[in-house]
């Protein structure tokens, strides 16, 4: 037989020789690609079995102190009515946090959470939050110490309720777990980047219980759940709002030693920032008079607040209580509230729940407090909080975010009133304003504002407001003050029509 002949045996074992070893291969990796997926599908169940435990759970703890308190005072049980309303109110509380933070995951994880971007007087925010945690750190027995890098700047871009809401329930946290020693709030700022380093001497974390801790109603393996009360959900939050705010949340710890949490964000300084505090504090505003709404049961804050305000141009009316505040809300409809939180009777936050269910966003609510612990996860029901007792100057810095206001001095030029009556011939180019703004037309916005400020000189003061609310892309803002004026816009003739007589 010809050497270079072959049986068909040997044929068939040198055809099947070369390709079984890619046979083999290419099983191995489906094997460990389906290994992969189901690991992964394994640790999702896990993940939701958990979560949906951890959600059944702090669901359930309220609820049975509801309907346990709510049967003993049907039975008419020997018990302070008093006492079994405060516990239903608390545990009532605690249900709404849950649902405002799931709210609020579920808006991020949709991907229709909405930043705001806004002038903030970063100094002043940390100063404020920095003070209310002294206390509550004071109160617990705890030292609190701040520190501010000398290169922080006074004013930078940023959410301010969502940047608020981050660092109040880091700080509120390192309290909560740090049974003796300190609590260090460190801010540094460099390139853009501003750092907040929050250090407690606490219980600590273990190492790896460092990233669960981070998951919705996962609290480290239960250590933390012996030491104070909380629902899980603050930490999971906080992070999200960190990475959708551009910036991220890292902890390192040691358990019996302490935590040491930093949030980094990408915080610019505005191209003009506003002018400083220098002048003191304001003997009046521009616009329309205000309304503000206090309601208190302490005859003494009331007080305050009327002597502070009235003298300024705003109409004050006091509530001792809060069923008569949502009366005069009602009757007067403000457009700002003061509302303390302990209250006899009907509570804060429940003013400040049937405040939002009558009005919505049309009355902006202040929280005046001195505990900053009972802000934490309630950020919906509120517009911000001023520190009790009231710092006068971060009052007035508050309610000129909340309510657009340009403050007058003493010794000061007073500018061009927003409420000066517009000519005729200014009817269409506000016309046109409010037009582009309901688009989001923003470059024909800054055309048409030059337009208006070229053809009515007497509409300066205005332009200098609305160029300010475009440059911060308040567009929503910017629609405000536009419906604010008169004429109204909303029949007027487009921009450069001519007047007809």
């Amino acid at each position: 037989m010809d050497a270079r002949e072959e049986t068909p045996a040997a044929q068939a074992a040198n055809t099947d020789a070369p390709a079984e070893a890619p046979a083999v291969s290419e099983v191995t990796a489906r094997l460990a690609v389906m290994t992969q997926a189901r690991d992964a599908a394994e640790a999702a169940n896990l993940a939701k079995t958990r979560f949906l435990m951890g959600l059944s759970h702090e669901i359930r703890t309220p609820l049975n102190a509801i309907h346990g308190y709510a049967q003993l005072l049907e039975r008419g049980a020997a018990i302070a009515p008093a006492e079994a309303g405060r516990i239903i109110r608390r545990s009532s509380e605690h249900l709404a946090d849950l649902v405002e933070g799931l709210l609020d995951i579920s808006r991020i994880e949709a991907g229709v959470m909405k930043l705001n971007r806004e002038t903030v007087a970063l100094r002043s925010l940390l100063e404020q939050v920095a003070e209310m945690f002294r206390i509550e750190a004071v109160n617990k027995g705890l030292s609190f110490d701040y520190r501010a890098a000398p290169t922080l700047p006074v004013w930078v871009l940023a959410d301010e309720r969502r940047l608020r809401q981050v660092l109040i329930n880091l700080l509120s946290n390192a309290i909560k777990y740090t049974p003796s020693g300190s609590v260090t709030l460190t801010v540094r700022y460099r390139s853009m980047v501003a750092e907040f380093e929050v250090t407690d001497t606490g219980i600590g974390i273990d190492t790896d219980e460092q990233e669960r801790i981070f998951q919705p109603f996962d609290r480290g393996g239960g250590r933390a759940s012996g030491v104070a009360p909380g629902i899980g959900l603050g930490l999971a939050l906080s992070r999200m709002l960190a990475q959708i705010m551009g910036g991220e949340i890292t902890v390192k710890s040691e358990v019996g030693r302490g935590s040491h949490f930093v949030l980094r964000l990408l915080l610019p300084q505005p191209n003009s920032a506003p002018q400083d505090d220098a002048r003191g504090l304001p003997v009046g505003y521009q616009g329309r008079r205000r309304t503000i709404l206090a309601i208190d049961d302490d005859p003494g804050q009331l007080a305050l607040w009327q002597e502070l305000l009235r003298p300024i141009g705003f109409n004050i009316f006091v509530a001792g209580s809060g069923g008569a505040g949502l009366s005069l809300a009602e009757l007067g409809r403000p457009d700002l509230v003061l509302l303390d939180l302990s209250m006899p009777g009907l509570g804060g936050w429940e003013v400040a729940r049937r405040l939002r269910e009558r009005f919505g966003r049309d009355i902006r609510i202040l929280i005046a407090s001195g505990n900053a612990a009972e802000l934490v996860g309630t950020e919906g029901l509120h517009d911000g909080f001023v520190l009790k007792p009231v710092d006068q100057q971060l009052l007035f810095d508050m309610l000129a975010r909340q309510l657009g206001l340009v403050w007058d001095y003493e010794g000061m030029a007073r500018t061009e009133s927003l409420d000066v009556a517009l000519p005729e011939s200014a009817r269409g180019h506000l016309a046109e304003l409010g037009r582009l703004a309901r688009t989001g037309h923003v470059r024909g916005l800054s055309a048409a504002l030059a337009a208006l400020a070229g053809a009515v000189p007497q509409a300066e003061a205005l332009v200098g407001r609305l160029t300010a609310a475009l440059d911060d892309y308040d567009l929503a803002g910017f629609q405000k003050l536009i419906a604010e004026q008169h004429p109204r816009d909303g029949d007027a003739e487009p921009a450069g029509g001519e007047e007809t007589r």
